[in-house]
């Protein structure tokens, strides 16, 4: 992680010009519906004709509202608009710890979470009714890997899973690794197995898919 903000700046991490990353959505058959974002830097705004935002928030918000940056260990949020950091007004940059409450606007809330110690994967839990469009429980930065299971350190609880299964990535591509028999759109799979962005994966005790985003 960058030792201070001067740094980051310094490096060139930060900029208002910000292409749409990498999304899909992670349907999890009676747990929950996420909206997965991939990239280092991911903005947040209220939808519009244009799709300007990476992650569209149905609520009172500039349609770019703020961005999110991850450099690999730590994550920042850029003010663009209103942004306040656990009640604190944001002066164009702040950083975003475990736990952190966020209010964009006056009125979206969302809580911050780092669930995993050994992963630099976050989770935006919204606080408020609000909810993205298309409408999902929450929004996964997903850095390395993303943990599905039942222990409290999952990025997702899925409390009647018997065990974890993982999504990550290795460069480009993304992977499911299990440790028991399962399939990826009917072909049995054992161990790990590449997937893409519109599989079906289901196993003994749990089944979810995969959605891309245009």
């Amino acid at each position: 992680m960058f030792s201070s903000l001067d740094t980051f700046l310094e490096h060139g991490a930060m900029h208002r010009d910000v292409r749409h990353c990498e999304r899909f959505m992670l349907w999890i058959d009676a747990v929950g519906g996420y909206w997965v974002c991939l990239g280092d830097k991911v903005t947040l705004g209220q939808p519009n004709a244009q799709g300007t935002a990476d992650v569209p928030i149905l609520g009172d918000l500039s349609s770019r509202h703020a961005c999110i940056l991850r450099d690999g260990e730590g994550y920042l949020i850029e003010a663009w608009r209103e942004v306040r950091i656990n009640g604190r007004l944001v002066q164009d940059i702040g950083w975003l710890g475990d736990g952190a409450r966020l209010q964009l606007g006056g009125a979206v809330r969302l809580l911050f979470r780092r669930p995993h110690p050994l992963c630099a994967t976050a989770r935006l839990d919204f606080v408020s009714r609000h909810r993205t469009q298309p409408l999902t429980d929450s929004v996964l930065l997903l850095a390395d890997a993303c943990v599905l299971g039942p222990r409290p350190h999952s990025h997702v609880v899925c409390r009647d899973w018997t065990h974890e299964v993982i999504l990550y990535r290795r460069g480009q591509e993304l992977y499911c690794r299990s440790d028991g028999p399962f399939e990826i759109d009917g072909v049995a799979c054992r161990g790990e197995r590449q997937i893409t962005k519109n599989s079906r994966i289901e196993g003994d005790g749990f089944s979810f898919n995969l959605e891309e985003i245009q």
